[in-house]
């Protein structure tokens, strides 16, 4: 669980960084890249957090019936 934590804020720190790199860049296309590559890394950090939730969740986990 510690590491899929890690893996969402690495995402997190990417989508950050994207768009630092997007707001700085001076060339459209690169803005327009990065802007992608930013709305990319949130989209996946925040699948990887639904799953997060859902691993927490007490519906995840077997019941004594099934087990």
């Amino acid at each position: 669980m510690r590491d899929v934590q890690a893996q969402l804020e690495k995402l997190k720190a990417q989508a950050a960084e994207c768009e630092l790199i997007r707001d700085l860049a001076t060339d459209k296309a690169k803005r327009e890249l990065f802007g992608r590559l930013a709305d990319h890394f949130k989209v996946l950090a925040g699948e990887v957090e639904r799953t997060l939730i859902g691993m927490s969740s007490p519906a995840s986990f077997p019941s004594e019936e099934e087990t």
